[in-house]
């Protein structure tokens, strides 16, 4: 009995089943077949309301001659335009047949199966600052809205991009014939699709750029159901440039391959999209005269990981690791955009053999570099973690592990050859300017024990506080340089010792590339960790080399040319009056009046300093009369400016930046100890020079985006205005002199 009942039950619950989906069958072919005969009808409104649309919100009008269902699922269309109302043709196709998958579509989703076109063209065109195209980067009052608002998910809106962006791939396309151009004022660019072939997720395309002038080629596979894809754009000839940036930036880009893969994007939840994949390239080659005066070929590499989007944050992980040639290393970048911005960095590499870092750097980046061989291993971490709202709590830590670490021939930057006497090639606007001998031979070399003692610790406590005991790297004071610099919105503070410009002076070229302090950095790192050099002759050759005014080079020269003296002869504020100009050599005579005597602006200088060395027993307190020497400078009668026919007008200036900390030079508190000298509040603002004005107005120009700062667009125009503003301060400098 219960057998049969269970039976009954259980055919009754199959008979509800087959009712049910019978019923839904019914419901879809009736609705199918209504939508069918509305079709033409349903898709004449949706055209008319793009029409409409477009006209609204960009003033653009769309032609269609004729359009047409073909079969279930496909529309053609013919002579499609696209024309923005009083200004150039923006699109035109001839003949386009799209279908649309209707699973998808049932839920909402538009996802495109195939799309056959021929003879299409779209031209961008930019005419002095109207465009036919500025629609595209207009923000909709919709869009503003969405960016202010708190809840804004970077994870879903990745993940709608994503599905936009792959929707949009046919499962097979068949284009033939199409055009894209660009032109502006200066510039005019085409490339032409002969044709593009997707077949079952297999891409095979080509690009011809101003009629055969280059081609490239554009392969792979294309999942757009699993979101995946595995693409190489190549070209047929080697070193072909890409040219709109070589035209528009002067930037120079060639290679032989470049490569993607997206391998998966997993949906972890709302709040956390995570896209696994590998890039990568084959000689890519870069020419600009802001990165390096040579061409820079980076031969191969390759990174591989994954990027974490969340509901505010963006993230590469930890695990993702780049390799070139046999140097790997594991960087990981995150930035989170609210509730405040921060930013995060740190890179890590395994215990690795030296050797295999520096054969890792591309050819033409770091010249010094060149032919160098070492022994031993190296490990490396660097974190950093930074709150733009409060730079203060900056963290920044380096480490480097490279106790085996040897040198075993030096590269192109010889520094061993600092042990030696040697020809030093001054510089001025990047051109050589004349070739001074640091050694005996030369008259005007002073070895360091005949240079006053009082001009070697002003310099050291101005310009380098820790030189004696740092390893070629101040970490506190590049932690307080970035902090200042962020806080002021400028580069308001620097953070190199005296072993980086030290390197900067004798062994690299004066061209201001974007990656001239990187090689900086690691020629000091070597300098130092060698130990091949003194630190004691590196301040030698230092105070023997550097600038000192026009054409003025080495404290010999120096000591000679502004007082008259030899460097052993030189007092406490001539030493300090010296030490002030290292970082603005050629303004050294602008501190002084008609009557030889420093301005007043250079007071509270004095007396900072002069302080400083004082509390920290550098100095003694009899060595503090007429404040700290201020009075005693005296600059030779030829070069003082004419007695000015009334009294000048009194301006006021900020003498700049706070005082560093510093090391001693035998003698005196211990550098460990400095921390808690602190700086008199009495130390006001003083007069302003006029040039100091000139430098106040130069910092209230304009600011140029980030691209035009690291590129410029034109080496000469930058040449000319450096010479330009070079050229007034000698004319200043000549006419005090004559």
């Amino acid at each position: 009995m219960s057998n049969r009942f269970i039976t009954s039950l259980k055919s009754r619950k199959w008979r509800w089943l087959y009712i049910t989906f019978a019923v839904f069958l019914i419901l879809v072919v009736v609705v199918g077949t209504y939508a069918y005969q509305k079709r033409d009808s349903m898709l004449m409104g949706a055209i008319n309301k793009a029409k409409a649309k477009l006209l609204e919100k960009y003033d653009m009008d769309l032609k269609i001659q004729y359009y047409a269902f073909q079969g279930m699922n496909a529309v053609q269309f013919k002579n499609i335009q696209l024309l923005p109302r009083n200004r150039a043709p923006l699109a035109q196709i001839d003949d386009l047949t799209v279908s649309v998958k209707l699973w998808p579509l049932l839920f909402g989703d538009v996802k495109l199966g195939q799309v056959i076109l021929d003879n299409g063209m779209v031209s961008l065109v930019k005419k002095d600052s109207i465009s036919n195209y500025d629609f595209l980067f207009k923000k909709q009052k919709k869009d503003t809205v969405e960016n202010d608002n708190p809840k804004q998910n970077l994870a879903a809106l990745a993940d709608r991009l994503l599905k936009n962006v792959f929707f949009k791939v046919p499962n097979d396309l068949d284009l033939k014939n199409f055009e894209l151009s660009y032109r502006d004022d200066s510039t005019s660019q085409r490339i032409v699709v002969p044709s593009a072939v997707i077949d079952g997720g297999d891409l095979e395309s080509k690009f011809l750029l101003n009629d055969h002038e280059a081609a490239w080629n554009l392969t792979g596979t294309i999942d757009s159901d699993n979101q995946e894809c595995d693409l190489r754009l190549f070209s047929d000839k080697k070193e072909v440039n890409l040219p709109l940036l070589q035209r528009k930036f002067g930037l120079a880009v060639s290679f032989d391959e470049i490569s993607f893969r997206l391998d998966k994007a997993q949906r972890r939840n709302k709040e956390l999209l995570e896209l696994h994949g590998q890039w990568g390239f084959k000689n890519l080659k870069l020419n600009h005269w802001r990165i390096s005066s040579n061409d820079v070929i980076f031969p191969e590499a390759t990174m591989q990981g994954s990027l974490n989007i969340g509901a505010s944050s963006m993230e590469i992980s930890k695990e993702s690791t780049v390799q070139v040639k046999d140097f790997v290393f594991s960087p990981y970048v995150k930035y989170v955009h609210k509730p405040e911005k921060e930013i995060f960095l740190a890179i890590h590499t395994e215990r690795i053999k030296a050797q295999d870092f520096f054969d890792a750097m591309p050819t033409g980046l770091f010249p010094g570099l060149n032919g160098i061989q070492v022994e031993g291993h190296i490990q490396y971490d660097l974190n950093f973690a930074l709150q733009l709202k409060r730079p203060e709590n900056l963290l920044f830590s380096s480490k480097m592990d490279d106790k085996d670490l040897r040198v075993i021939k030096w590269g192109e930057a010889n520094i061993a050859m600092l042990n030696t006497p040697f020809t030093y090639t001054a510089y001025e606007d990047g051109k050589p300017m004349r070739e001074i001998v640091v050694g005996p031979q030369n008259p005007n070399f002073t070895p360091l024990d005949q240079i006053s003692r009082y001009m070697q610790i002003s310099l050291i406590n101005t310009e380098d506080p820790f030189f004696f005991r740092h390893k070629g790297f101040e970490e506190k004071a590049f932690k307080l340089s970035i902090v200042t610099n962020i806080k002021e919105k400028g580069f308001k503070r620097g953070a190199s010792t005296i072993s980086m410009q030290l390197v900067k002076n004798v062994f690299l070229n004066r061209n201001k590339t974007v990656v001239r302090k990187l090689e900086e950095i690691l020629l000091v790192w070597l300098m130092e960790r060698s130990q091949q050099v003194s630190k004691k002759r590196m301040y030698e050759v230092y105070l023997n080399v550097i600038e000192w005014g026009n054409n003025v080079y080495g404290i010999t020269e120096a000591a000679r040319y502004y007082f008259g003296k030899t460097p052993a002869q030189l007092g406490l504020g001539e030493s300090i009056f010296l030490s002030s100009i290292v970082p603005r050599p050629k303004k050294g005579l602008n501190f002084f009046d008609w009557t030889g005597h420093l301005k007043g602006n250079m007071l509270r200088y004095f007396n900072t300093y002069g302080h400083i060395m004082t509390k920290t027993g550098q100095i003694g307190v009899d060595s503090t009369t007429s404040n700290y020497g201020f009075y005693e400078v005296l600059l030779q009668p030829h070069l003082r400016p004419p007695r000015p026919a009334v009294a000048d007008s009194v301006e006021t200036i900020d003498m700049g930046e706070d005082p560093l900390l510093f090391d001693d030079l035998g003698g005196g508190t211990p550098a460990s100890s400095l921390e808690s000298v602190s700086v008199p509040q009495n130390l006001k603002k003083m007069p302003l020079t006029k040039e100091g004005q000139e430098a106040s107005a130069e910092e209230e120009k304009p600011k140029r985006s980030l691209f035009d700062r690291l590129l410029g667009r034109n080496k000469e125009e930058k040449e000319g205005k450096d010479n330009s503003e070079d050229n007034k301060d000698s004319k200043r400098e000549q006419k005090r002199e004559e």
